[in-house]
């Protein structure tokens, strides 16, 4: 069952958000947090979690969900895609995705029988290009089967409605909307009826489409999440806009964001991670130089493992939003942590004033430097010799702070 934490103020007065609530009577769990904005008042965080997959949680404190995109950059080649989903596997990628089509109802015939003359193309027309990069069912039985067998999750895009009629058929942990039928609408609500997970896209979408996919998704099924997305093959760093994840956070409290990327190299998805994005989708080559379009802006095998382990590494120094002095810090602070000490010599009686007080590295430890304030009005109860350290035995009834 769903906790919701209310945000303050009230966030409910957008027009797009469903009259059903956040929750939405939705399985699933939520995390808790809050934290404190300049300026005053408590304002709580929602970040909610469900199950993408068999026994893997996304979004909350959850780690990123890392899809590899193997897409079509398997050449029509299926021992090429075994290969792929052993190299997503290997890196340590979560999921090995693909795309799949029901040609004559992603394309009309003209689109189809169009002459296609490109450098990537696979045949004289588009149709007969598309044929050659498509696996059947059989194929793709056997690619789902080969995923498990060496234990990664698999899943695929459903890039037209009879696609995801036989990809609900195959059975697989949740669909993957690609940017391309976000918009398109009667798609979605079939889609979500389904009952499986979704992860939608928003290359190419503005907000008010996306306030309008969430109304359209959110009473059907609410285990879903977006992902900050352009629809760019390399993307520029100009274009990627990573201010959208920010800008989704607030929106949609109640669902992960994530992040698909199309540029090269992993520095921007790795900064996506560090802005909280909670799925994160790469497409996955073996050889960039390959014919095929997305083969630029995608990752090669040493790229995939270097992303998943800085993703992670990311993950693990998020830490803890509370700021104190931790065990790792003890020696340093042991070392070269100052303490008040005399700046000059202090009789026995005297009343500390801020002229009789300087910091200093000190041996031994003494008062911290932030309590030289707390110092002055005191009374001294020994004679402290000029650079003598400043210690408890030395100051009449002084309670100690202790340091948070």
């Amino acid at each position: 069952m769903g906790k919701v934490v209310a945000s303050g103020p009230a966030r409910r007065s957008a027009d797009w958000l469903p009259a059903t609530g956040l929750g939405g009577g939705a399985a699933g769990g939520w995390e808790e947090s809050a934290q404190l904005r300049a300026g005053g008042g408590v304002v709580a965080i929602m970040s909610r979690e469900f199950e993408l997959c068999p026994g893997r949680l996304v979004g909350g404190e959850q780690p990123c969900f890392i899809i590899a995109e193997i897409g079509q950059n398997h050449q029509g080649d299926l021992a090429i895609a075994k290969r792929m989903i052993r190299m997503a596997k290997d890196c340590g990628a979560d999921c090995a995705k693909f795309q799949k089509s029901e040609l004559e109802y992603k394309f009309n015939k003209k689109a189809l029988e169009r002459p296609y003359t490109s450098k990537h193309s696979w045949g004289k027309t588009y149709g007969e290009h598309k044929r050659h990069l498509e696996f059947s069912h059989d194929q793709y039985r056997e690619l789902k089967k080969y995923a498990e067998e060496i234990g990664i999750f698999f899943s695929a895009s459903g890039m037209d409605e009879m696609a995801v009629e036989f990809l609900h058929e195959l059975d697989i942990p949740f669909f993957k909307v690609g940017s391309g039928d976000t918009n398109n609408f009667p798609y979605l609500e079939k889609t979500a009826k389904k009952g499986r997970p979704m992860v939608i896209s928003s290359g190419m979408q503005s907000m008010n489409t996306m306030h309008q996919v969430y109304q359209i998704v959110k009473p059907i099924n609410p285990n879903f999440c977006f992902l900050q997305c352009t629809s760019a093959y390399p993307l520029q760093p100009e274009d990627v806009n990573l201010r959208v994840i920010s800008a989704y956070q607030s929106a949609f409290p109640d669902i992960p964001i994530g992040y698909s990327g199309h540029e090269t190299g992993i520095a921007i998805s790795v900064a996506a991670v560090a802005m909280g994005a909670k799925v994160v989708e790469r497409h996955v080559t073996l050889d960039k130089t390959w014919k095929g379009s997305d083969h630029q802006a995608s990752l090669e095998p040493n790229e995939l493992a270097e992303l998943v382990k800085a993703i992670r590494t990311v993950e693990k120094a998020m830490g803890s939003p509370v700021k104190q002095l931790l065990p790792c810090e003890m020696a340093c602070n042991e070392k070269l942590g100052k303490s008040v000490v005399a700046k000059v010599t202090i009789p026995e009686g005297a009343v500390l004033t801020l002229d009789m007080l300087t910091v200093k590295v000190g041996e031994p430890k003494g008062f911290p430097p932030e309590a030289i304030f707390d110092l002055v009005g005191q009374k001294v109860k020994k004679h402290i010799e000029e650079d003598e350290t400043i210690t408890e035995q030395a100051v009449e009834n002084h309670v100690k702070k202790v340091k948070c």
